[in-house]
């Protein structure tokens, strides 16, 4: 397969900028992967499309404020993306600009509340940093970190809250896993009341999330690794689910890729785990464990349009990414959604 296959024409104005005022009052685009057929509805209407005994599971990661703007000894400005704790204070981190933040060199950040020093260069050009502080390191990033958000946002966030899930709980993602930033508090209740499953699985999503396809065939491409786990109590509460013929829906590419990860190959089960995951979705994969999934719109040529794809047939999304255009929806991580069922 050529990634070339999975390109449409987006219009730079469709591409959100800011979050919608109200979470929940978000489009949704309602894919029925059997009939192949379209409907357009607001994101609270997915209570509809949801029955009692299905599970929902999303991803209760929690982004990191990790942008951080500081000073060199010498004065000049520079900025770092935290990206993964090595271990302790020591951290994977992008840093720009690159060509004068060598080994040895020291930073500032917030009036001295935060220090760096860079250790060495890692593969890929990211560094290995060691930071000194007094106090919680969280609570420093909360104080001076900014939201990292994507490439292709322009805007200034003005509430820090809204790059987060409103069920957003351990802390450790460089970006936020989108798909759930439709849900509110009162949507879960009402889902809850239906009679609709909730479990969680927890998969600290990393900047290559945003980093493009490079290789001319879908085949070759090398998925990154990101970190994940699932708990015994949600474990047992999809197995549950799959024991009773109901239905599983992952909120998200993210929950998706952690559940085809662990899932058995003949039941479709999970275990409750800690692990990496490299996995790569893409047109001919066999769905282990997911019925359905709810997801905003991905990138041209990217690897989540692959994973959507191979959910509901290439043929299919490339139209429904049309149809989208065409009705002016609000694309990737401040716009609008979708549910593949």
């Amino acid at each position: 397969m050529n990634v070339k296959d999975f390109n449409y024409k987006l219009p730079q104005q469709l591409i959100a900028q800011v979050p919608i005022k109200n979470r929940d009052e978000s489009r949704l685009m309602v894919l029925n992967k059997k009939t192949k057929t379209i409907e357009h509805k607001q994101f609270k209407d997915i209570i509809n499309y949801l029955q009692p005994g299905d599970c929902l599971v999303r991803n209760n990661t929690k982004v990191l404020p990790a942008r951080l703007y500081g000073k060199k000894e010498t004065g000049a400005n520079v900025e770092f993306l935290l990206l993964n704790r090595i271990e302790g204070d020591i951290w994977e981190t992008i840093v720009r600009p690159g060509n004068k933040l060598h080994p040895g060199t020291k930073v500032i950040f917030g009036d001295g509340i935060l220090k760096a020093e860079i250790l060495e260069v890692l593969e890929g050009g990211t560094r290995k940093v060691k930071f000194e502080y007094n106090g919680i390191f969280n609570e420093i990033l909360d104080k001076i970190g900014l939201m990292p958000l994507p490439p292709y946002i322009h805007e200034e966030l003005k509430e820090k809250d809204r790059y987060q899930t409103v069920y957003a709980k351990y802390n450790g993602s460089a970006a936020a896993p989108t798909a759930g930033l439709h849900f509110t508090p009162e949507l879960f209740k009402a889902l809850e009341k239906k009679g609709v499953e909730i479990a969680n699985v927890t998969l600290h999503v990393g900047i290559g999330t945003f980093r493009p396809v490079k290789v001319e065939k879908v085949e070759e491409h090398h998925m990154h690794s990101e970190h994940f786990y699932i708990k015994q109590e949600d474990a047992d509460k999809i197995n549950s689910a799959k024991k009773n013929k109901k239905r599983i829906i992952a909120i998200g590419t993210t929950s998706c890729r952690v559940l085809e990860t662990v899932a058995d190959e003949i039941t479709g089960m999970v275990r409750a785990v800690e692990d990496n995951t490299q996995i790569f979705i893409y047109p001919g994969y066999k769905f282990k464990c997911i019925d359905g999934l709810i997801t905003n719109f991905h990138l041209p040529e990217s690897t989540l349009l692959m994973l959507v794809s191979a959910l509901a047939g290439k043929d299919f999304i490339m139209k429904a990414y049309n149809e989208a255009v065409k009705e002016k929806y609000r694309f990737f991580s401040f716009g609008d959604a979708m549910f593949i069922n």
